[in-house]
């Protein structure tokens, strides 16, 4: 998924406005103006669009753990990953929404038809390189935050 669609759905979820997520992203250590956060959540053919760059999407879900898991204040933030992809970005969310392999399971099967196994689900949360690893697709991602959304 595009980082810009997923920049949009959790301020769906979150119900917030621009200001709120400069202000997440602000607070794991990194500072987007409220112009630039305007372009990224635009719709491509809008005049104005900008891609949410890679950097900018890691350290606003470092920003949404600790938004919304308020107990995580004061830490030492977390390094960012880069390149961002669909399999770091549903760590991230689980992370912050405190998600269990069911509550994610339960999300995509209320929200498609698509089933999926926990072992096919933890092998998103798996390091790149092991063998078991399996690529996060997109219909799983959107469907998961269409469901956090219907919550």
């Amino acid at each position: 998924m595009q980082t810009n669609d997923v920049l949009q759905s959790i301020r769906y979820i979150l119900n917030v406005n621009e200001k709120v997520l400069v202000e997440i992203i602000e607070s794991a250590g990194y500072l987007v103006t409220l112009d630039e956060m305007i372009s990224y959540l635009k719709n491509e053919d809008d005049l104005g669009y900008e891609l949410c760059p890679d950097e900018v999407m890691a350290y606003f879900l470092n920003g949404l753990i600790v938004y919304k898991r308020k107990n995580l204040e004061g830490r030492t933030p977390q390094p960012i990953e880069t390149p961002m992809t669909n399999n770091i970005v549903l760590k991230k969310i689980r992370v912050a929404f405190e998600l269990k392999d069911i509550d994610l399971m339960s999300l995509i099967e209320k929200t498609s038809h698509l089933k999926i196994t926990k072992s096919e689900l933890s092998a998103f949360f798996r390091k790149a390189d092991h063998r078991n690893y399996r690529n996060c697709g997109d219909q799983y991602l959107r469907n998961i935050l269409k469901g956090l959304a219907s919550q």
